[in-house]
């Protein structure tokens, strides 16, 4: 008896599953049943690898990622504070599991699940970079080992010394001050400078903004000037994807409140939320070539 045929639930429903979370019904749901799938001795999991290698076994790659879906979703809960769905942490740690099934090596004596957390955790490490507006300005290397990890090692709401930047900045071989810039980003929060739409008499930051003096007429057209040209650009790029590519990449990029998630949109189309991540990657490819030709 193999480890799905344990459980009452059709294997075609947890393969569902595995591309979106959410199809059981609830991620809880889901939660409580990638916890019920029977865990692998080491000669179980060494025989499925074993099979997947040399014999290109399917049934013995979806045993093996079957039983290691709740590791993923211990992986994706240390990200829940960066504010994204759950289920979409889940679903790229899933992707980086399959990543990991395909190049496992049970010779080398390295359990798979040790050899899955590099792969689980650098596939959702890509999708929060991706995702968190914050991360957008943590480009440099050294910005994004601090974001994910001065977090955990300052504590919370702990105002960093002098002598603790240094140690962090020591144990991550970066720069002091890239420790404090972290700080000052994490433990701050986003304020609108506008006054609120409802109270038009109210005092914003804006207004306590000063004037150092105006722009040159001509650089003001200029600058609008460029940014008819990019709005236009972005028209013509849109112009140029079919009715669905248009439609995701607005509800996941372009929408005024709240994006969609891929599993939003996986429901909405009928197919996996893989599915509609490669179909968003393929349409911003085509958009950005677009863009750089009109450019």
């Amino acid at each position: 008896m193999t480890s799905t045929q344990s459980l009452a639930i059709a294997p075609q429903t947890l393969a569902a599953a595995i591309a979106n979370p959410g199809s059981l019904g609830s991620i809880q749901a889901y939660i409580s049943t990638v916890n019920r799938l029977p865990m692998l001795t080491v000669e179980q999991e060494k025989d499925l690898a074993r099979r997947l290698q040399q014999d290109g076994d399917i049934e013995a790659a979806r045993e093996l990622i079957l039983s290691h879906l709740r590791l993923v979703v211990s992986v994706a809960r240390q990200y829940l504070g960066y504010g994204l769905p759950h289920a979409d942490l889940i679903q790229e740690g899933n992707v980086g599991l399959m990543k990991a099934v395909k190049r496992y090596d049970p010779e080398r004596g390295v359990r798979l699940m040790t050899f899955a957390l590099h792969w689980i955790k650098a596939e959702i490490h890509e999708f929060v970079v991706r995702n968190w507006r914050l991360v957008k300005v943590a480009t440099t290397k050294a910005q994004r080992k601090l974001f994910f990890n001065l977090r955990s090692m300052r504590g919370d709401g702990e105002t960093l010394d002098s002598q603790r930047v240094e140690d962090i900045a020591q144990k991550l071989n970066v720069r002091e001050s890239d420790v404090r810039e972290m700080e000052v980003r994490l433990s701050g929060r986003e304020m609108p400078i506008d006054a609120p739409s409802d109270d038009s008499e109210a005092f914003a930051p804006i207004s306590y903004l000063s004037d150092d003096g105006h722009d040159d007429p001509v650089e003001v057209i200029a600058r609008q000037d460029q940014a008819t040209l990019e709005s236009e650009g972005l028209a013509q790029a849109m112009a140029k994807l079919d009715d669905r590519s248009r439609r995701i990449v607005q509800a996941r990029w372009l929408a005024e409140n709240e994006s969609s998630t891929l599993t939003d949109l996986a429901q909405e189309f009928g197919v996996s939320a893989e599915r509609i991540r490669q179909i968003e990657a393929a349409a911003l490819k085509k958009m950005r070539s677009s863009l750089a030709v009109a450019a």
